[in-house]
């Protein structure tokens, strides 16, 4: 401990202002949360301004605490609250990200993960004391729709208008009927948006989490397009050789269990011709360079989720700031003759063309 007459007891209070903060934060990460379970947010976003009576007839629920619920989103500046009407309105920007399932901006899944993947930390504790990891099958099934919620709007309004256009001639080739493969597929919303996109490709999605390929299933069912697709449960690190014109993998390097396999086996499924887009988070693997919100959020994630499940099964635990550096020497050694950041500016996400 520190002397505490050597102290800068201003550093100290702004400190200690910063860490109520945090906490605040991490306390409404559950009340978010809830108003999204709740679809509270949704009904502040058709309401326009309204009372905590008039709340709780809209949504059915208990007033007393739509009262206390919507203290917390005023005082965290989520909502507006006009005193001389004691009425709580959500500014139609915040609505973008709060309630508008259809938004680029919209974080509703985040806000799910949020107590799921806490809930996760007594047996990550344990983690810490062993340096094993939580193996994806601990986790619960809200975990992984969840995860489908936050990725849905890259998909929605990035993959289809600005990501497979920098690659034309991946456009070509699937409008020409050509065979992709999405590799770590999930709940199939990669698949789906190419196979709506491309009515002559072939298109298919592998994953080796079961749960995640049965929800695939049911999503390509409701989107119509069951007849075009299919979903399977598979090793990706040993996909079939030479069969692939196009091979997506989202985010999905960094959690391997063995990235360098994922990505030779992948280079091995590509036709001598065809294309693979790699996409990882849009961050540094320099500490110093993620010092900021979208680090914050990173680091946490990926020790809660992204780390862990790959040190379960002794993996790479590469985590979800790998970085750049990290990208291209996976890459490189696993005999891909082209890496190729693409020129397309995303805040999230960092786009690798790669081709054999």
């Amino acid at each position: 401990m520190a002397d505490q007459t050597s102290l800068d007891w201003d550093k100290v209070k702004t400190f200690a202002g910063l860490m109520t903060n945090d906490l605040g934060a991490a306390l409404q990460g559950a009340l978010s949360y809830i108003g999204d379970r709740l679809g509270i947010f949704q009904a502040l976003a058709r309401s326009g301004p309204v009372t905590t009576s008039e709340l709780a007839a809209n949504t059915g629920l208990n007033e007393r605490y739509l009262r206390e619920w919507l203290g917390a989103m005023t005082a965290a500046k989520y909502l507006d609250y006009d005193p001389a009407s004691a009425r709580y309105s959500m500014p139609p920007e915040h609505a973008m990200v709060l309630a508008d399932e259809n938004s680029p901006f919209y974080m509703g899944g985040f806000m799910q993960m949020v107590v799921p993947e806490v809930a996760m930390a007594p047996k990550l504790m344990e983690s810490f004391r062993t340096g094993r990891g939580v193996p994806q099958s601990d986790y619960p099934a809200e975990v992984f729709e969840a995860i489908e919620r936050s990725s849905a709007p890259m998909y929605r309004h990035s993959l289809l208008r600005k990501w497979l256009p920098a690659m034309p001639q991946v456009v070509e080739c699937l409008s020409n009927g050509g065979e992709a493969l999405d590799v770590g597929c999930g709940s199939g919303r990669a698949v789906i948006a190419i196979a709506g996109a491309f009515p002559k490709a072939h298109v298919h999605g592998y994953d080796a989490h079961a749960g995640s390929i049965e929800r695939a299933r049911t999503n390509a069912k409701a989107a119509g397009v069951s007849e075009r697709v299919s979903f399977e449960v598979v090793d990706c690190t040993r996909l079939p050789a030479e069969r692939f014109d196009f091979i997506s993998v989202f985010d999905v390097v960094h959690d391997s269990v063995n990235p360098a396999a994922l990505l030779k086996s992948i280079r091995g499924a590509l036709k001598p011709s065809g294309t693979c887009l790699m996409v990882e988070v849009n961050a540094s693997n320099h500490v110093e360079d993620n010092i900021n919100p979208m680090g914050r959020m990173m680091y946490a994630a990926s020790t809660l989720y992204c780390m862990t499940v790959s040190l379960a099964h002794d993996g790479a635990g590469l985590g979800a700031l790998m970085g750049e550096a990290k990208a291209r020497e996976l890459v490189h050694d696993a005999g891909f003759g082209r890496f190729q950041r693409l020129p397309v500016k995303d805040a999230f996400s960092a786009l690798y063309e790669l081709r054999p």
